[in-house]
């Protein structure tokens, strides 16, 4: 477990990779955090996802300036589908393309913010699966998503920010024919699987009807690496030139 940058052409991406502990090529997780930024959190997901067998890696998205102007051009961005935070994270999807422990497939999970990231990632196909948890799904789902990976997502029913998200996301990925598992926590709100412990985000959690929810948390955990192990677990042979859902222009698919 490591501190690392990722070459990028301004500064670099700060990062935490997670590596799991046997040896060989591991399929990979892209983890993207919520609005709280780099935590001790984020890096808890990356480790529980590598003790689980795969390479996870955790960028900062918000080391370019302020955090308030960080997240204010994040969530600017996943209105535009487009932007500095779309290419920092194709920066660090090729970069795990290139690493030496992957095993070829890519995957991505984000959390609050960053579920709203990874569920239009999972629409570009250049990943093998998606989760989604407690992200933003937009009015046109159905027609974003088809073609989309795999996608797992999780949300809490008390979670007074995104009223009837998981129904409306599992309606889209039924209709667009996407392979899913999509699960409504009655008694969990906003960021119930993250286990936030400073002041801001405690006083923040009440407002939103949510918090950390060690029983939903748990629950969507296996779920979440169950989903993977179904997705992640082979690697695809197939060459493809996808379409690109959220520009609508071709993209070459990276591989390892």
């Amino acid at each position: 477990m490591s501190d690392i940058l990722i070459p990028s052409p301004e500064n670099g991406i700060p990062a935490y990779l997670a590596t799991p502990t046997r040896n060989g090529a591991w399929p990979a997780v892209m983890v993207i955090h919520d609005v709280f930024g780099m935590t001790t959190d984020l890096k808890d997901q990356a480790d529980w996802l590598a003790s689980v067998g795969y390479l996870a890696v955790a960028p900062n998205l918000f080391s370019s300036s302020s955090k308030l102007g960080c997240i204010r051009s994040a969530f600017r961005d996943l209105k535009l589908r487009k932007g500095p935070i779309f290419q920092d994270l194709d920066l660090v999807r090729s970069w795990l393309g290139r690493n030496e422990g992957c095993n070829g497939n890519i995957g991505v999970i984000g959390f609050g913010m960053g579920g709203g990231f990874a569920l239009l990632l999972a629409a570009t196909n250049d990943y093998a699966a998606s989760a989604v948890n407690y992200g933003h799904v937009p009015k046109d789902a159905e027609t974003l998503l088809k073609g989309a990976c795999p996608i797992a997502g999780s949300f809490g029913g008390k979670d007074r920010s995104l009223k009837r998200a998981s129904a409306k996301l599992a309606n889209a990925l039924e209709a667009a024919g996407v392979p899913h598992d999509v699960k409504e926590y009655p008694q969990a709100g906003h960021g119930f699987m993250n286990n936030h412990k400073t002041v801001i985000s405690k006083a923040m959690a009440p407002l939103m009807g949510g918090g950390f929810h060690e029983p939903s948390a748990e629950n969507a955990k296996r779920r979440i690496i169950a989903f993977f192990d179904s997705h992640l677990s082979w690697v695809s042979t197939r060459q493809k030139t996808p379409i690109n859902h959220l520009t609508g222009v071709r993209i070459q698919t990276h591989s390892c």
